[in-house]
């Protein structure tokens, strides 16, 4: 495969996996929040949800095995799992703060309505590009520290009439806690990206994106057994059963909740650590950052939060860094005369060797 051929597939699936980011970080707030405000209060079971829908993983993983089987050397041994032990200790590490992210996050929403979190959430950006900086040595231009600087502006727009949208029967403490927790999420997943982003920088191992998705699974068991044993601490799977049918849409739609909300979560974490191995932990967070308002939106239908003018000028203010960001990376990588004829040379020459 030459060159451009593997940065063909490469923007392929970065578009796909920011397809995958999309629907997740759309879907699970909303799903979320609806398990909560119809009867749910099983903060470490939601939690638990968040990744105890990885063994879906287990299906590509399958399918990249087959076809390295069909398409690998005969002599060479193909192994179902490529991963080494560094680069597995290093998944075990982001599983135990991806788990205690976890509940962080359910915390804050079990107390914030979603507009309110996904605000709070809409921090994650500035704490990812800080982390990006220090682990990473993520360079910045012009128009990347544009885009970072519109998006946390269009999440600031959003706080001017957050307050309207308190819950009646929630007390200070309680929503003060869920701010606080919230953030607390917030700044931990922009330290786990640019974290990822090291591990596929310093692993000792080629990495391909079937080994991102043996990542991603590990991280996942990882984050369920920790909140498996939050769970037994808190008794939650005692009284699961109890919830599911005074649940108020009814027993059989807080199971199909629970399996939905596992699936959907998955699309989040997988398409957000494959936009990390496809372009970077900063790409990451300025696609989730850019859906905060989309997200907004579909809050209002959904649970009919109010939809104030900010909510728009948030909107576009997100499109506005969003494509100040891409229009930086195009303009970033557009080739110049020199760039182009030294593409043109055979591999392993260069412009010199050939006068």
């Amino acid at each position: 495969m030459d060159v451009k051929d593997g940065g063909t597939i490469r923007k392929a699936l970065l578009i796909i996996n920011c397809i995958i980011l999309s629907i997740g970080n759309c879907g699970d707030p909303l799903i979320a929040r609806l398990y909560f405000i119809h009867g749910g209060n099983r903060i470490w079971f939601s939690s638990w949800l968040q990744t105890a829908g990885c063994p879906i993983i287990l299906l590509p993983i399958a399918r990249a095995y087959v076809h390295r089987s069909r398409t690998a050397n005969p002599t060479s041994e193909n192994k179902l799992f490529c991963m080494e032990r560094p680069l597995f200790v290093a998944a075990i590490v982001l599983g135990i703060l991806s788990g205690l992210d976890n509940y962080l996050y359910s915390y804050g929403l079990s107390r914030l309505p979603v507009s309110t979190s996904s605000l709070i959430i809409a921090s994650q950006l500035a704490f990812t590009a800080g982390f990006a900086f220090l682990l990473v040595k993520q360079k910045f231009t012009a128009y990347s520290i544009n885009a970072v600087f519109l998006l946390t502006i269009g999440a600031g727009v959003l706080a001017l009439h957050s307050s309207s949208d308190r819950p009646a029967n929630e007390s200070d403490k309680e929503y003060i806690l869920g701010f606080v927790m919230t953030l607390a999420a917030a700044a931990l997943y922009g330290f786990i990206l640019p974290l990822v982003e090291l591990t596929y920088k310093k692993a000792k191992q080629e990495i391909s994106y079937a080994l991102v998705m043996e990542i991603q699974l590990v991280i996942c068991l990882v984050a369920t057994a920790f909140c498996t044993v939050g769970m037994l601490v808190n008794n939650d799977f005692k009284v699961i059963g109890r919830e599911a049918r005074e649940f108020e849409l009814g027993e059989t739609k807080y199971y199909i909740v629970a399996i939905f909300s596992a699936i959907i979560w998955q699309c989040f974490f997988l398409g957000a650590i494959g936009v990390v191995f496809c372009a970077s932990s900063l790409l990451s967070g300025v696609v989730i950052s850019v859906l905060l308002p989309v997200t907004e939106i579909l809050a209002v239908f959904f649970f009919n939060e109010k939809f104030q003018a900010e909510k728009g000028v948030s909107l576009a203010l997100s499109l506005w860094g969003f494509l100040s960001y891409f229009y930086g990376d195009i303009k970033r990588k557009k080739p110049t005369p020199e760039t182009e004829m030294t593409s043109s040379l055979p591999p392993n020459s260069t412009l010199e060797s050939r006068v």
